[in-house]
């Protein structure tokens, strides 16, 4: 008989739910243009390396960056998927695909895209899980 084993992450499922509702809020507070949600997102001594795009340390640098390229475009749908949680003695990793639309403000200007992945490191706060290290790996940026 097959059977099918399946990898825990060693969390609790609170735990897990609360990471996941992170990384969503992330995606969401930017679509939201809500940059303090955003911010809230990242511990306030994150280090953050999105490639090309730039490197910032600190919740508020990667919130003022984020304010800044999303101030010309329209609508936005950043889709955070396949996240996956692992527990690693006293850190927590996590994976998580991102596919980014970006609208034009303007009818008739570019649309973009960003599909990639965050290799995330979460710790625990007085105020929840938050993330304090972050490395964006592309896919496809068009």
């Amino acid at each position: 008989m097959n059977e099918i084993t399946f990898m825990g992450s060693g969390l609790s499922a609170q735990d897990e739910r609360a990471i996941s509702a992170i990384l969503v809020a992330y995606g969401t507070s930017i679509d939201q243009r809500d940059w303090k949600r955003l911010r809230a997102c990242f511990s306030e001594d994150c280090e953050a390396d999105y490639g090309n795009f730039g490197k910032w340390q600190g919740s508020a640098a990667i919130a003022a960056y984020m304010k800044q390229a999303h101030a010309d475009l329209g609508p936005t749908l950043h889709r955070m998927t396949n996240i996956e949680i692992r527990a690693e003695k006293e850190q927590v990793r996590v994976r998580t695909y991102v596919d980014a639309l970006l609208m034009p403000i303007n009818e008739g200007g570019p649309v973009h895209r960003g599909i990639g992945y965050y290799d995330d490191q979460l710790v625990r706060t007085g105020g929840g899980w938050r993330i304090a290290r972050r490395l964006f790996t592309p896919v496809l940026i068009d």
